[in-house]
Formats: structure tokens, C-alpha cells, sequence
């Protein structure tokens, strides 16, 4: 994590499923925001001093020695794992690949694979019922030390809510602090399509609801901790100050080169809080 003085996001993939990462994930694999108001924290976003971050940030090395393979297409996203459930699993990972990399926007990507899925409301409860989420080791340690140090946590994702919310309640986060999709039904229960007014729901989509969380909590500085093009999105001008790619799932070798710090593993996050 980034050590930041007074405020911090945090955007961890929380959500990933198949341990459930942000994204956070998301979560997301959804994806993890948090905000420090006085004490940072190194890798994530922690105000312990406004030097721990700078000093602890290591632009596109890896942070950890535990590497491995992990530059393959992943399987982990929260929506791909949803497709496999209704038996869309190969298109729409497809799909997720082409959105992750950047190669096509972030809306083309979600209506196409809401559209390859074309969900009932009963297959969603189904698959939240057989499938609950499984956490990120470490993310949930992670958690309660920023929340522990007075940092607030959010989710920004380009998943759906109804698939973070388990992971928002296992991690103690309010529902007030997830920026996600939501998923629309008919009262039939036939898929009617998704909220377009969501931020999330387009591309540049989480820089928009970090700048919306920064202008009403009046955060002074904000991490972003994120594996996709969409989260590197969030650092910029007014939304997230720091962007930390976590590649403990999948490494996108475009989105880490041009991250502010490279880790593997939440323990390097875990431990720059100490």
C-alpha cells in the first residue's frame, strides 16, 4: 500500500473470485478503495508520514521474491466466473481480456458480456448461493489494519453489486462506500440490463467516483490498488495520487509498467503499515 498523510484510496481487487479479490474487487474480481485521514500507511494508502509512501513506492519492480506465472489470461474476474455459472464462460472471458488490456472500451466490454450472459434474477441468486465469495489471502488483514490506523475502505468496481456486497459484509465495509454496477431485473426476473448512470459503468467511469469521494470527503491525498487498465484510469489529476498494481492474481504487464509501485502479494501492504 501507499503511505499517504491525510487520505487515501485504496482500490485492491477484492473481488477477483476465485479468491474472491476488486476488485476489493474488486471484486470483481471486484476492486478495494481506502482513504487515510492522519496516520498513512506505506503501500496501500496510509498517512503514518507523508515520506513512508514516497519512500516505500518502487516503480515496476516487484516488491516480493514469491513471483510466478501469472501472465496468462486470468479466469478470476467476478463477471467471468458469473458467465461460466450460466454456461457463457469463453466468450465473455474473452471479453474481459480485450476490456482488462484496454483495447476496447470499458462499456463495449460490459454490455457485451451482460449480453452473451443474458441472466435470469433466480440464476444470479443461484450462483451467489453456490458460490459465495472467497477473500484474497491477506485482504482481509489488510483491512482491518487501515481500519484499525483510521482509514476509510471502499470498493470502486466495474462489477456488480450484487456480487460485492458479500464481500463488502465480510470485510466490514459500509454500503455507502462501494462504487459499483448494478445489475436490472424485470419483476419477472428477466435480465432487463444495468444502471448507465453509475459511474462505474463506463470508461473512466472510477476515476469519476474517486474524484466524487475526494470532493465529499475532502481527502487530501488518495491510493489506488488495482491489476486492470481501468484503475490505473483512477490516477490522475483530482482523483487517486498514487496507483499500486497488484499482481498477486494477474499481471498485466502494460498496466505495470506504468504503476507507481509493483507487488505480488498483500503482505508487502500488510507489513509497510507496521
Amino acid at each position: 500500500m501507499e503511505a499517504l498523510l491525510s487520505a487515501h484510496v485504496v482500490k485492491v481487487p477484492v473481488c477477483h473470485v476465485k479468491q474472491c479479490n476488486y476488485s476489493l474487487l474488486t471484486p470483481s474480481p471486484p476492486r478495494l478503495i481506502g482513504k487515510l485521514h492522519r496516520s498513512a500507511f506505506g503501500m496501500m494508502n496510509s498517512s503514518k508520514l507523508t515520506n513512508s509512501v514516497t519512500a516505500s513506492i518502487q516503480p515496476v519492480e516487484a516488491s516480493t521474491t514469491e513471483r510466478f506465472d501469472n501472465t496468462l489470461p486470468s479466469k478470476d474476474e467476478g463477471i467471468d466466473e458469473f458467465a461460466e455459472f450460466c454456461g457463457a464462460g469463453k466468450a465473455v472471458a474473452e471479453w474481459t481480456s480485450r476490456a482488462m488490456n484496454g483495447s476496447v472500451t470499458f462499456q463495449e466490454a460490459l454490455a457485451a458480456r451482460l449480453s452473451l450472459i443474458n441472466p435470469t434474477l433466480s440464476q444470479l441468486q443461484d450462483y451467489l448461493e453456490k458460490r459465495p465469495p472467497r477473500l484474497s489471502p491477506g485482504i482481509a488483514e489488510l483491512v482491518r489494519k487501515l481500519k484499525a490506523k483510521g482509514v476509510d475502505v471502499y470498493l470502486v468496481s466495474g462489477g456488480f453489486r450484487q456480487m460485492i456486497n458479500p464481500v463488502a459484509s465480510i470485510l466490514e465495509i459500509p454500503i455507502e462506500n462501494i462504487f459499483a454496477n448494478q445489475m436490472l431485473f424485470e419483476d419477472s426476473g428477466e435480465f432487463l440490463g444495468f444502471d448507465e448512470n453509475e459511474p462505474t459503468s463506463r470508461s473512466g467511469g472510477k476515476p469519476i467516483a474517486v474524484q466524487q469521494i475526494r470532493k465529499a470527503r475532502g481527502y487530501n491525498t488518495l491510493a489506488m490498488i488495482g491489476d486492470g487498465a481501468t484503475d490505473l484510469e483512477a490516477r490522475q489529476p483530482g482523483g487517486a495520487d498514487l496507483f499500486i498494481c497488484f499482481a498477486g492474481v494477474q499481471l498485466r504487464e502494460a498496466v505495470a509498467a506504468k504503476a507507481d509501485w509493483l507487488v505480488f502479494n498483500f503482505k508487502d501492504l500488510i507489513n509497510s503499515l507496521d
